[in-house]
């Protein structure tokens, strides 16, 4: 159960009137009041993980999307669209914000979600110091009032305070639309990023790096192996196609296999095994509907479709996604964790889900966490101390810098 701590700030919210459009003029928005965070540490208890620990490591962060702890301890902190920045003694006890953003980032205008959108240590980072970002690059578009767009990625090295010589090591085509864009090394030193294609047909089309997952060498150069090299047309760098919109991607080592999220529009949000060459369906077929309601498709797969391995159905905004590998937490080794924004469409309803999966990565029972907090839970990172570090953000009625960095941790 919760301290009485969480009761008590959640308690003004029950009485106090949500701030509605006058009756008779539109439908009441649906949602849950804001429950700011306290300071206090918040307990619960857990299916298989009793008395679980929650403290606050930062707060008053701009849309926190993506964590990577360095050698230290500290940790750099992606501001999704804005910068990056680092947390002093991140897996410490005295963790402080740094005031200043890293520097030599690229910047671009505010178009939507342009800008920085992941950051990831090369596997090798403790003897070349490489940092990986991605991005949404923008320039004018001619005879259009809003900026092109193009997902790319980076790489450079960390000194002190800035990034320094910052090498381009992918870039899409330019579209009028952005692109979410994660990140996972996998041991051979490949790279694997998601791109997202949910409002066009590109998912579909092989010419296009959008709605895929792709994979590249660490230095940008293409893979022989991947599947579309050499292939008239198609771009070498794509090894699964048919995605939404993925925030979330991780290198299941005990199987060795990559695992990514995908976005549906509402319901038909999926956790995929992605394999080379394969069709994941959109924006053919898909287990969701569209946000009036009818179905995406009449079937949700058919032969030749790849099935996700894990499905929700309300959506649960799926974003961040981790493998638990430490020993802090004994009971939940192997388990998957990932962020959610919201439940069924009503705000303020994330959490953190655990599903636990058998040796073939079959699912055997999940479960919903931290939904007390009423949050958006973007990004779930195992750090370097065994515990799991969460970032989360208020969905809407609030200020941009309302994000949080929580950690979680056995209670005493």
């Amino acid at each position: 159960m919760l301290k009485a701590t969480f009761l008590l700030a959640a308690f003004p919210f029950m009485f106090a009137p949500a701030v509605f459009a006058q009756e008779g003029t539109q439908p009441r928005k649906p949602g849950i009041g804001v429950v700011h965070l306290s300071a206090e540490p918040y307990t619960f208890d857990t299916a298989e993980q009793h008395r679980l620990r929650v403290t606050i490591v930062a707060k008053g962060l701009a849309h926190p999307f993506s964590l990577a702890f360095l050698p230290n301890g500290d940790a750099l902190v992606v501001e999704r669209g804005v910068g990056l920045r680092i947390i002093h003694d991140a897996a410490g006890p005295h963790p402080r914000v740094d005031p200043e953003m890293i520097g030599g980032l690229p910047t671009f205008p505010r178009s939507g979600t342009s800008g920085i959108q992941d950051v990831l240590l090369h596997p090798k980072f403790a003897s070349n110091g490489l940092v990986y970002f991605s991005y949404n690059k923008t320039r004018a578009a001619e005879h259009q009032q809003h900026p092109e767009l193009a997902g790319a990625v980076a790489r450079g090295k960390i000194i002190g305070s800035s990034l320094t010589d910052i090498h381009e090591i992918f870039a899409g085509e330019w579209r009028d639309q952005s692109s979410s864009l994660r990140m996972a090394f996998a041991p051979d030193d490949t790279l694997y990023i998601t791109t997202g294609a949910p409002f066009s047909q590109a998912a579909a089309d092989l010419s296009s790096v959008y709605g895929k997952v792709l994979r590249i060498r660490d230095d940008g150069s293409i893979p022989p192996e991947n599947p579309f090299v050499g292939k008239s047309g198609m771009r070498p760098e794509i090894f699964a196609y048919g995605m939404r919109d993925q925030l979330g991607i991780v290198y299941h080592a005990a199987s060795g296999n990559i695992l990514a999220t995908d976005h549906g529009p509402q319901g038909g949000d999926e956790i995929n095994l992605i394999r080379p060459g394969l069709d994941y369906g959109w924006p053919k077929y898909s287990f969701g509907r569209q946000y009036d309601g009818s179905r995406v498709s009449e079937l949700p797969a058919i032969p030749g479709i790849e099935q996700p391995i894990i499905l929700w159905i309300p959506s649960i905004a799926p974003s961040g996604l981790e493998v638990y590998t430490g020993n802090r937490f004994p009971d939940w080794q192997g388990n998957l964790f990932v962020g959610s924004a919201q439940r069924g469409e009503i705000p303020r309803t994330g959490g953190l889900e655990r599903v636990v999966l058998n040796q073939k990565l079959q699912e055997l029972r999940r479960e919903s966490l931290l939904t007390d907090l009423h949050l958006r839970i973007r990004f779930v990172r195992q750090g370097p101390d065994g515990l799991l570090y969460v970032l989360t953000e208020q969905n809407g009625g609030g200020p941009d810098e309302d994000g949080a960095v929580l950690r979680l941790e056995p209670a005493p």
